[in-house]
């Protein structure tokens, strides 16, 4: 089972959202917990040997990093679909 970490970033944004989005957003993150890569998941890309991915929760993406050796996932970033690659 791995460990989740937020970044700054992202604990921010949570922080901005309405409850009930929040809420939905943190369930399906504790979910990354216990299935590091759902099927519904994209790789992007490699980061330094860690394995970057894209997860879609309703009108939100998140990027996340799987760092493997440690069993942490870094959420790196979550915003809307249009501006989480910015």
């Amino acid at each position: 089972m791995y460990s989740i970490e937020l970044s700054q970033r992202s604990q921010k944004f949570l922080e901005k959202l309405d409850d009930h989005i929040r809420k939905r957003i943190e369930d399906r993150l504790i979910n990354l917990g216990e299935t590091s890569i759902p099927s519904d998941t994209k790789f992007i890309c490699r980061d330094m040997g860690d394995k970057v991915f894209r997860y879609h929760i309703g009108d939100y993406r998140v990027l996340y990093k799987v760092k493997e050796r440690e069993e942490i996932i870094l959420i790196a970033k979550i915003d809307k679909r249009g501006r989480v690659y910015d």
